[in-house]
């Protein structure tokens, strides 16, 4: 039983992040905010570690990453490594210490946003040849990174749902033992 909930949790925040690559892939770039698209992949993966967990996180942080490396002209792997990893942290942090909530996801989504960010930046500047400015790269970053972060709350609500769905699942299956 355990494992089932497990497939079907996964499965529907897998969906739940092929949902969001569209609206990333092929409505926001349409709609650009003085020039900026946001970053939506790395905010609902982070809300499924938040609220899943660990192994739920990694899990959906590769997909993530997969999806982001996939949709963006980044050094191959770049994204998948790093919201694998979020995935893992954000969900062991949330396991741990932090408690889950509305404050703690826009923390975790606003840290990884940031990590991405100098991530980009950090592969711009190391396979361009010339010459960069620092400077507007880092504002470009920041930009993106609050226009990406906007978009926290409407993701918030199906990663809470789809979280409180599996708790529930989760104690049920508890209390039949």
């Amino acid at each position: 039983m355990k494992r089932r909930v497990l497939v079907v949790t996964i499965l529907l925040h897998a969906l739940l992040l092929i949902v969001v690559y569209v609206f990333q892939g092929m409505i926001f770039p349409h709609l650009r905010l003085y020039g900026y698209a946001p970053l939506l992949l790395p905010v609902a993966a982070t809300g499924v570690a938040v609220y899943e967990g660990r192994y739920t996180g990694g899990i959906i942080g590769i997909f993530a990453g997969l999806l982001c490396d996939i949709s963006m002209n980044e050094p191959v792997g770049l994204f998948t490594v790093l919201l694998t990893l979020t995935g893992l942290v954000a969900g062991a942090l949330a396991d741990t210490v932090l408690t889950r909530g509305f404050a703690t996801y826009l923390t975790c989504c606003a840290g990884v946003l940031v990590l991405s960010a100098l991530a980009q930046v950090f592969g711009l500047l190391l396979l361009n040849t010339s010459r960069l400015s620092l400077q507007p790269l880092i504002s470009t970053a920041i930009r993106q990174t609050i226009y990406s972060l906007i978009y926290a709350l409407p993701i918030w609500f199906p990663v809470r749902a789809l979280g409180s769905r599996a708790q529930r699942v989760s104690y049920a299956d508890r209390s039949f033992r």
